[in-house]
């Protein structure tokens, strides 16, 4: 059985394949509603427990993921996971992490890498994926390369 999201709901992004995923910030709290089957969690100290299911990847604040091979994994699951489950992405503000993996889902989902962050900051939210840092980890993540993401240097 397929269980998405409410398309009208706060938070929510249709990706252009018309996956949709929640994109959300954890300083504030859980939306009314429905709830993730499956939630990745981009922080950098491990999240609370939650009902669901969920994964957590080292990510600190402002900056790239810490493990980019992880975060390309952890991101092609949730991806796929989407196609049929309410997906959630969500950092502490939802903003800069949780608009970089989205923008990274969109090019997973077809969006050419160079407009993912456009598209992001027009469909999710308008300051999404907040640093050059940030934007250059979207530049460089390619769905067709696993290790795309593992090959940007560590001063990116």
């Amino acid at each position: 059985m397929i269980t998405t999201w409410d398309p009208t709901a706060l938070g929510v992004l249709r990706l252009p394949s018309g996956r949709l995923v929640r994109g959300r910030g954890l300083s504030r709290p859980l939306p009314v509603g429905q709830v993730p089957g499956f939630a990745l969690y981009l922080l950098g100290h491990e999240p609370p427990a939650v009902p669901w299911e969920a994964r957590w990847l080292l990510w600190p604040d402002f900056r790239p993921p810490s493990d980019r091979a992880a975060t390309g994994s952890a991101l092609r699951e949730a991806w796929t996971r989407s196609e049929a489950e309410r997906v959630e992405i969500a950092c502490t503000g939802g903003q800069g992490r949780t608009g970089t993996a989205l923008a990274c889902l969109a090019v997973l989902d077809g969006v050419p890498s160079r407009q993912a962050v456009a598209y992001v900051r027009e469909h999710y939210a308008s300051r999404a994926v907040e640093t050059f840092r940030q934007r250059r980890f979207v530049a460089h993540f390619h769905k067709c390369d696993a290790g795309a993401a593992k090959t940007l240097s560590a001063d990116v």
